[in-house]
């Protein structure tokens, strides 16, 4: 009874419209929720450039993806020395295919496209093994395609792919043949 009289002649209507905000501010801020190795299932449908693809994730929502931990040449504007050959190369081996996207700590980019690192088969235990052979970031850099660009925090992966570029370096593979 104490609680009806107080609660007597009070309205509910701030209570509700503060947990309303709570849960608001909650949601506008999802790189505060432990993403960093999330695994997303996809299918590719568009090549924007060497490093960016467009997704279908398996719950059916269209995204904007930008490779994690490297950089191709662009292609927008003044068209850079082995752009359109890294974008070929991506549309061969992403173009329509079943990929999945590991996330690390930062989900998206100032541009609002998600941040992955690409994997061409679902990783098992993210070997160094397994990364060279199954991770499409790394084949960019040991192909040569690309080269590493390491933008904090995302950089679960930044030794290994100084590691592979330096492969490709030496082997003159790719952008370091020209």
């Amino acid at each position: 009874m104490n609680i009806k009289r107080r609660l007597k002649g009070k309205s509910i209507i701030p209570w509700l419209f503060l947990t309303f905000l709570t849960l608001l501010a909650y949601n506008l801020f999802p790189r505060d929720r432990g993403i960093a190795g999330l695994l997303l299932e996809g299918k590719v449908h568009q090549v924007i450039d060497g490093d960016t693809i467009m997704v279908i994730l398996a719950d059916g929502r269209e995204e904007k993806v930008r490779f994690i931990g490297v950089n191709t040449p662009e292609i927008s504007g003044q068209v850079q020395p082995y752009g359109l050959e890294a974008k070929a190369y991506t549309k061969k081996r992403l173009d329509g295919r079943r990929i999945y996207l590991e996330l690390d700590t930062a989900e998206r980019d100032k541009y609002g496209r998600l941040l992955a690192y690409v994997w061409l088969e679902r990783p098992q235990n993210k070997s160094l093994p397994e990364i060279r052979a199954k991770m499409f970031n790394a084949e960019l850099l040991l192909e040569g395609y690309a080269q590493v660009m390491t933008v904090p925090p995302n950089v679960k992966y930044a030794e290994i792919f100084k590691q592979l570029e330096k492969e490709a370096r030496n082997a003159r593979k790719g952008l370091w043949g020209l």
